[in-house]
């Protein structure tokens, strides 16, 4: 089914195998590196555009289920026994101060359960690749519906239309692989160890991010401190895998059964 639903009412998409072109061209690198310039961003910010360089050529080879949304409050509490979000008052807000940790052990007791491992169920964050290709959902524009930054609002919760927080997530209008929220709202952890100089060395196939490296990739913007810049299908960020804040949530992928 393209739509599937788990045993705890999480629903997830299915995503198709295919071919598309990862990152950012140098041209449109350098027109954000400058625009950053003159709008005094902080000084990691040019490193962080400029790792979407080279843009490159992946395959993702295996069709996988990637969370409709992103994962709620309610879903969290219900596997892990407490929620640790800052901005409570709806169990349908995306989860938050969660950190990378926190976000694998969830899809391991997520994997765990009983109807789950009934189900050959492997669940697991998506890789950064994985992340990029179900966000740009056969497009190649800044955003999932092309580069018009006047119209982020439809799709995404980010700065500066963003105040009091998170929103209930599936709210506004998805991609058209019929995912929500995969520009802000919150940033979403992915597998993949963080190197600014990854893409130059990337497999052309499944790539699983650096070997090395002590920050972790997340993805998609918030809804605080991101702009349309960093909401956009290639923007790169990366954090401390402790780290936690009312900013931070994720989203599961989950792996075919063979």
């Amino acid at each position: 089914p393209v739509v599937q639903t788990n045993s705890i009412g999480m629903k997830l998409v299915l995503i198709p195998p295919g071919e598309f072109q990862m990152g950012s061209t140098k041209e449109e690198v350098d027109r954000l590196v400058e625009e950053g310039k003159r709008q005094n961003v902080p000084a990691w910010y040019p490193e962080r555009v400029s790792s979407e360089t080279p843009q490159h050529h992946v395959k993702i080879t295996r069709p996988f289920y990637l969370g409709l949304c992103e994962v709620t409050q309610g879903e969290y509490e219900r596997v892990m026994g407490a929620n640790p979000s800052e901005l409570q008052g709806d169990p349908h807000r995306p989860v938050e101060m969660v950190s990378w940790h926190d976000a694998t052990e969830f899809c391991q007791r997520l994997s765990g359960l009983p109807r789950e491992k009934a189900a050959s169920a492997v669940y697991r964050l998506p890789t950064e690749a994985e992340w990029e290709y179900a966000c740009r959902a056969g497009t190649a524009t800044r955003y999932s519906f092309g580069d018009d930054a006047a119209v982020l609002g439809e799709y995404g919760r980010c700065r500066p239309s963003s105040p009091g927080g998170t929103q209930v997530v599936g709210r506004l209008r998805p991609n058209a692989w019929g995912a929500f929220d995969m520009h802000g709202n919150v940033w979403e952890w992915c597998y993949d160890r963080f190197a600014t100089d990854y893409y130059a060395k990337s497999p052309t196939d499944d790539p699983t991010g650096s070997k090395s490296g002590a920050g972790r990739v997340l993805r998609g913007g918030s809804w605080r401190l991101a702009g349309p810049d960093e909401s956009r299908c290639a923007y790169r960020h990366a954090l401390n895998p402790d780290h936690r804040s009312a900013t931070l949530g994720f989203r599961v992928a989950r792996t075919l059964a063979p």
